[in-house]
C-alpha cells in the first residue's frame, strides 16, 4: 500500500512539474472576440481623387479611404467593408474607363461585398458585367433583380454569408425600380421584384436556417419618400429578420444610424453616408451577451488625408 501511495504521489508531482514547464497546456484559452465593426460607403460616383475646390476641397479620395480602412483593420479583430451602390458615374474616370479604376480601387481595399445602384447601369448592363468580371474581387449582392438571361446572371448573388471569428454575418441586397429611372436599353431584360418580399424571404432563411448572428441588407432604394414608394424606412418597418440596412441613392448624410421597429417590434438600424466618398460609415456591434447590439456612437468618419 505504501509503495502504491508513493507511486501516485511521485506521478502527480511529475505531472505538475511538466505542466508548469509547459503552461500553454493548462492556461485558460483566451476568449474569442465577439465584436464586429462594419464599415460602409454609398454613392461614391467615381470620385477617386479628393475634391479639388469648394467647401470639400482636400476631402475624399480613395487613397485617404484606403488609409482609414487599413488603420481600423489594424485596431479591430473583425471588420466588414461594404458598399450600397452607385460606384459609377460622376467624374471623367467613368467617362473614359467605364468603371475599371473604381472596381480596381475597391478590390485593393478588399471590400467584402457591394450592391448595384441605378447609375452602375449607365454604360449598359453588358459593360457592368464586363467590368465586374474583369476587375472586381468582391461579389455583387441583390435579391430583387432577376437577371435571368442577361450578362449579369452569373455575376450577382441574392445573398452571402461572411464568417468573422465565430460570428456568421448574412448579407443580402435590394435595388430601386429602374423603369422610368434608367433607360430601358441599359438594363435590358432585368426584372424588378418587390424588394420587401424578397428581402424578407432571404433574411428569414439567413436567420432561421443558416443561423446568422446578424443580417445586413445593402439597399439602393433611398432613405424615404413622401409617397408610398418603397424606401429604406418602409423596408425597415416591414421587415422581419433584418438587423441593419446600409442605404444609398438619396445622398443623405446621417449623423448616426436611424432606428426603426420591424413587424415583430425588434430594432432595425438604417445608415447612409452621403455621396462622393466624403465619409466612411462605421457601426460596431457587440455579441458578447448573445444578440448583437450596437456599441459606441456610430458617428460617420470624415475621409481626408491621414
Amino acid at each position: 500500500m505504501t509503495s502504491r501511495r508513493s507511486f501516485i504521489r511521485s506521478t502527480a508531482m511529475a505531472g505538475a512539474s511538466f505542466l508548469v514547464s509547459h503552461p500553454v497546456l493548462y492556461a485558460a484559452e483566451k476568449p474569442k472576440s465577439r465584436k464586429l465593426t462594419i464599415l460602409h460607403t454609398n454613392d461614391v460616383h467615381s470620385r477617386l481623387d479628393p475634391f479639388a475646390d469648394g467647401s470639400n476641397a482636400g476631402k475624399g479620395g480613395v487613397a485617404a479611404r484606403a488609409a482609414l480602412v487599413s488603420k481600423i483593420r489594424q485596431e479591430e479583430a473583425h471588420v466588414l467593408l461594404l458598399d450600397a451602390g452607385d460606384m459609377f458615374q460622376g467624374t471623367p474616370y467613368f467617362n473614359l474607363y467605364k468603371g475599371e479604376p473604381e472596381l480596381k480601387a475597391m478590390s485593393m481595399m478588399k471590400y467584402d461585398a457591394g450592391t448595384i445602384g441605378n447609375h452602375d447601369f449607365d454604360a449598359g448592363i453588358e459593360n457592368l458585367a464586363t467590368q465586374l468580371s474583369r476587375h472586381a474581387s468582391f461579389p455583387m449582392i441583390n435579391c430583387n433583380y432577376d437577371f435571368s438571361g442577361t450578362p449579369m446572371e452569373s455575376l450577382n448573388r441574392p445573398w452571402m454569408i461572411v464568417k468573422k471569428g465565430d460570428l456568421k454575418i448574412g448579407i443580402t441586397g435590394v435595388g430601386i425600380e429602374m423603369e422610368g429611372l434608367v433607360g430601358k436599353g441599359l438594363f435590358g431584360t432585368t426584372k424588378y421584384n418587390d424588394p420587401v418580399l424578397k428581402a424578407n424571404e432571404i433574411s428569414k432563411m439567413l436567420k432561421e436556417k443558416k443561423g446568422c448572428d446578424l443580417v445586413v441588407c445593402l439597399s439602393h432604394l433611398g432613405d424615404k419618400y413622401r409617397d408610398e414608394k418603397i424606401s429604406d424606412e418602409l423596408l425597415a418597418q416591414r421587415s422581419t429578420h433584418i438587423d441593419l440596412i446600409i442605404g444609398g441613392h438619396t445622398h443623405q448624410f446621417f449623423e448616426k444610424p436611424r432606428q426603426y421597429k420591424n413587424t415583430a417590434g425588434e430594432l432595425v438600424l438604417v445608415n447612409q453616408v452621403g455621396w462622393g466618398g466624403l465619409q466612411l460609415g462605421r457601426i460596431d456591434f457587440d455579441f458578447t451577451k448573445g444578440r448583437g447590439r450596437m456599441s459606441g456612437d456610430a458617428a460617420p468618419l470624415a475621409i481626408e488625408k491621414y
